[in-house]
């Protein structure tokens, strides 16, 4: 990056990592672009619409990854019957903008859809998602079980597994996590927002939970993340309820690289990317950048 040093970014980097919630570590080196084409955007400001919409732009806007015709996957976190307040799933905003976006980039359809952990019709409905992405002009569906196949996914530990027909039959998927507190896995983030997309008893990928993301992140590869930190849930996850535990941060993060996009929340809830294990061993096999001082970084704000 133009402006500062390796080093300098690191110490950025790890200053910020020792408390929960400390702001954006990189703030202070995001005053001037980058050379070449963007890894990662940061956007902040009170409009969740303006912030998802600013860090597309920022990025290179919809154009670059999505052409005239796609059919488009948008797939959020709905997993649980919670309230957008509640920061348990994807703010809905957020989607419905994303959505808008590739409809104007010339998407031909974009599809919402998840697998959810808790009844899909109240899931859908009261995270705000299906009302928001369908006013946009997205297409909702509710997952059908007679639609997952059993497929070849050459993972580590996910050898073959029951994957949704319909991830794979997209042209493009944009990845939509919340960022958030998991119990089990620490954090919640994008590469863990792709078990909504497959079948089968997830819960036995709990014994070796980091190695079968890694194998979901290889075998989907989304074209775009957008890490939605507009809310954060801090504790209590990955259901939370309670709202003394969501903390309003008014942030949207998009990026290219999804190893970098966990990498990148990571930080923000004072851990380094090296203390989640499915960031490192998704690194080591060379799916993304876990060292965020490699990357063309930017911040922009949609605020006075």
């Amino acid at each position: 990056m133009s402006g500062i040093t390796r080093r300098e970014m690191l110490r950025c980097i790890l200053a910020g990592a020792g408390l929960i919630l400390s702001p954006w570590p990189w703030r202070t080196i995001a005053s001037a672009a980058p050379a070449g084409p963007l890894d990662l955007v940061i956007s902040t400001g009170t409009s969740a619409t303006l912030i998802t919409e600013a860090a597309v732009q920022a990025l290179g806007g919809m154009k670059r990854f999505i052409s005239r015709g796609d059919v488009v996957l948008v797939k959020p976190n709905m997993a649980w019957d919670r309230v957008p307040e509640q920061a348990a799933t994807t703010n809905p905003e957020v989607v419905a903008t994303l959505v808008r976006m590739c409809l104007e980039a010339g998407a031909r359809k974009v599809k919402i859809f998840d697998n959810t952990c808790e009844d899909p019709r109240r899931c859908y409905v009261r995270s705000g998602i299906m009302e928001a992405a369908k006013k946009a002009g997205g297409k909702v569906t509710y997952v059908d079980e007679r639609r997952f196949r059993e497929m070849e996914l050459k993972g580590e530990v996910l050898k073959r597994w029951q994957v949704y027909q319909e991830a794979v039959e997209v042209d493009k998927v944009i990845n939509v996590p919340i960022l958030k507190h998991h119990s089990l896995a620490r954090l919640t983030m994008g590469i863990k927002n792709l078990m909504g997309l497959i079948g089968g008893t997830r819960s036995q990928l709990h014994w070796h939970l980091d190695q079968a993301l890694v194998d979901l992140a290889a075998f989907f590869k989304p074209t775009l993340v957008v890490l939605d930190a507009v809310r954060i849930l801090t504790a209590n996850g990955p259901q939370g309820g309670s709202l003394k535990y969501v903390k309003r941060f008014n942030t949207v993060a998009a990026g290219v690289d999804q190893v970098a996009m966990d990498a990148l929340g990571a930080t923000l809830f004072g851990l380094t990317p090296e203390e989640m294990d499915h960031i490192k061993l998704a690194s080591q096999r060379g799916l993304g950048q876990m060292d965020l001082a490699q990357l063309r970084m930017k911040e922009v704000k949609t605020d006075s």
